[in-house]
């Protein structure tokens, strides 16, 4: 297993902001510490114009210079553009570790699901997940699957995919719920809503069901926004996930035997290194 990270990632935050370097900081120390899994680390690069400009519009990449906050969650940080090139560069990094047939996780922040063509929302400035998809797209992948289990609608991800050639979108997520997208399905962006408060039984019942449909699309590839605010602990929802739940569904996506990768988004308790860990346990069959 490949983890794609960079110190630099922690080095910007806003006091109170659930999106806070820990997140990273703490799980890289956590699997820096763990003998269960052999992990390889490695740093990302900074993704470049070209690549971005698939999935978004130049107007927003000149707008992430500017020092005026996108909305009360999204500020406009010191160099948040570089930040969020990096996070994109590493979900490119693991894209090219999944062509090569080792699994990856894209361990940095920002993360980027809410970020639509032409908007920084929801914590997010780009969607490296949609970058990345479009980029194996372009490499040649026939069908790329995206499966987002962030508790939160991949809103961004639906707006740059919708009708993409060669691209297919599965998001469970609670609903109501931030950012109130996500209550029907579309075409080729397939949506789980699962009610607040909703038992553990019934939460994994669509986990599995996305799952399933996913696989009957017949992917070459599957990109996995993967978000642990699902989590019975997680401030930011009202859903019920224990630990072990992350650990069978990175059982469960690599049970389909089919080449993927992953990139963090969501995941705000104090939970998440163990979330993370478990998850890659998964993976890794473990």
């Amino acid at each position: 297993m490949r983890i794609i990270t960079d110190n630099a990632c922690t080095q910007y935050a806003c006091p109170g902001h659930p999106e806070r370097p820990q997140r990273i900081a703490r799980t890289v120390e956590k699997l820096k510490s763990q003998k269960e899994l052999s992990l390889t680390w490695e740093s990302p690069p900074l993704a470049d114009d070209a690549v971005i400009l698939r999935a978004h519009s130049q107007a927003h990449l000149d707008r992430l210079l500017d020092p005026e906050d996108f909305d009360g969650d999204t500020p406009s940080y010191p160099a948040i553009a570089e930040h969020a090139r990096r996070s994109v560069g590493g979900a490119l990094r693991a894209l090219e570790s999944a062509c090569n047939g080792t699994p990856a996780f894209n361990l940095l922040r920002p993360p980027g699901h809410h970020a639509t063509p032409d908007r920084a929302m929801g914590f997010c400035y780009l969607n490296q997940i949609a970058i990345a998809s479009l980029e194996a797209v372009a490499r040649g992948f026939k069908k790329v699957a995206v499966y987002d289990f962030d508790v939160h609608h991949g809103n961004g991800t639906e707006s740059i995919l919708l009708d993409r050639p060669g691209c297919a979108f599965f998001s469970i997520h609670q609903f109501p719920c931030y950012p109130g997208t996500g209550g029907r399905s579309i075409r080729n962006c397939h949506n789980y809503p699962v009610q607040p408060g909703a038992t553990r039984k019934t939460y994994r019942a669509e986990l599995a069901r996305a799952l399933e449909d996913l696989k009957l699309e017949k992917p070459d590839l599957v990109a996995v926004s993967a978000g642990f605010d699902a989590y019975r602990g997680d401030p930011l929802a009202q859903e019920p996930l224990e630990e072990e739940d992350f650990y069978w569904l990175g059982e469960a996506i690599r049970k389909i035997n089919i080449p993927h990768f992953a990139s963090l988004e969501g995941g705000y308790s104090g939970e998440l290194p163990e979330l993370i860990f478990a998850f890659l346990k998964g993976l890794e069959g473990r």
